[in-house]
């Protein structure tokens, strides 16, 4: 059985971060900003951080770990489902499935509204698939 190719699984990862990003600006800029605008008023957050450069650079950076973390899924499990799509798609929902996991925690606590929490997830996992197919497809072992 073949290590996993770590090279490989950074070039996935970086190219799955940039699907992710460019998901998240559209995602946040146009189909859920009026959402978030709402919800960082119920929280009373500044806005002034909230649309911040730092902010911005920090979700950029989570997109990018986010991306690795499925690329890496599917490096190890790719010996025993084998390779392809739908394992691809398998290790993007096991991120995805625990990151879900706990944001839902924080809307039994409030943090987010059920409509908020359930379009977001939705978003999300259209997000992970993506980031899945675009790193298992440039995901190779070692040869």
């Amino acid at each position: 059985m073949a290590g996993i190719n770590y090279g490989r699984v950074l070039l996935g990862g970086l190219a799955g971060g940039v699907v992710a990003n460019a998901c998240d600006f559209v995602i946040g800029s146009y189909l859920m900003a009026d959402d978030s605008r709402r919800m960082a008023q119920r929280l009373n957050l500044d806005m002034n951080v909230v649309n911040s450069t730092g902010v911005a650079i920090s979700w950029a950076a989570i997109d990018m770990v986010y991306a690795l973390l499925i690329v890496f899924t599917y490096a190890a499990i790719r010996p025993r489902f084998g390779p392809g799509k739908m394992t691809a798609i398998t290790a993007g929902m096991m991120i995805y499935g625990a990151s879900t996991i706990i944001l839902f925690g924080f809307q039994q606590m409030g943090v987010f509204t059920p409509d908020m929490f359930t379009k977001s997830a939705f978003f999300s996992l259209i997000t992970a698939t993506l980031i899945s197919l675009t790193g298992g497809a440039i995901y190779r072992e070692n040869d």
